[in-house]
């Protein structure tokens, strides 16, 4: 079968004939997830009153990523009666939907592999808030030492509260001694922002968090804003799903 008459079938399922079912077969055989193709193969068996019907249209809908539109379709007046007149939109639903989610998917697949999700973790010695955010996954508890605890709990407090208040750091101008505070609080900022911890927010799916996190890391090291443009690009996508 070539695409001319393919698409033929696709505007007019109710013609298709027994020879063109089988036909469907052999494309089906060579394209098994073939969704649209499947749909007009059981089109043709319906016309045929085949006993194979009932049997392929289980299998049919095993292939079908979305049951609710073959459903549609097997109970829409171009399926069921041929002497009324009807328009082709079930069929050309079924195509568009499939095509457009098979696109949806890969281009999800493509952000994850983007953003590395589910690739190792890699830290660095001076990334313990880092690893002690990723340590929120697991289900077994850090040992806690008393005469730390208090200064990681600030540590996390700081940049939670950084985090959730969408911080935007401008350029550091030179200042008086009087402002030497609030520079070091954006010193700590800095130090405490990584691209793990970016990641480690992307773990937890915490997509808004990641995402201020990699806009910080722009301004921090503007010569890879372009490169963290990229990750905030790919972690929207994520976000809708």
């Amino acid at each position: 079968m070539n695409i001319q008459d393919f698409t033929y079938l696709i505007q007019h399922p109710k013609e298709i004939n027994k020879e063109q079912t089988i036909q469907l077969e052999d494309v089906l055989i060579a394209y098994p997830y073939f969704q649209s193709a499947r749909a007009l193969h059981l089109k043709g068996l319906k016309n045929q009153d085949s006993f194979r019907y009932n049997q392929t249209l289980k299998k049919t809908a095993a292939h079908t990523t979305d049951r609710k539109v073959l459903f549609d379709f097997i109970t829409s007046f171009v399926f069921i009666d041929d002497e009324k007149e009807t328009t082709n939109k079930e069929v050309e639903t079924i195509t568009e939907k499939n095509i457009t989610k098979p696109k949806e998917q890969e281009k999800v697949e493509r952000s994850k592999e983007t953003l590395k999700i589910g690739k190792p973790l890699t830290f660095e010695k001076n990334e313990s808030h880092s690893f002690n955010e990723w340590l929120q996954l697991s289900s077994i508890k850090p040992i806690k030492r008393k005469e730390k605890k208090g200064v990681l709990k600030r540590k996390f407090d700081l940049v939670d509260k950084f985090i959730a208040n969408n911080p935007k750091i401008k350029p550091v101008k030179k200042t008086d001694s009087s402002q030497s505070s609030i520079k070091q609080e954006t010193t700590d900022y800095n130090t405490l922002m990584t691209e793990t911890l970016a990641r480690v927010y992307l773990e937890q799916k915490k997509y808004k968090n990641a995402i201020k996190a990699y806009r910080i890391l722009s301004l921090k090291y503007p010569e890879k804003s372009s490169y963290f443009a990229l990750q905030i690009k790919a972690i929207k996508t994520l976000d809708k799903k």
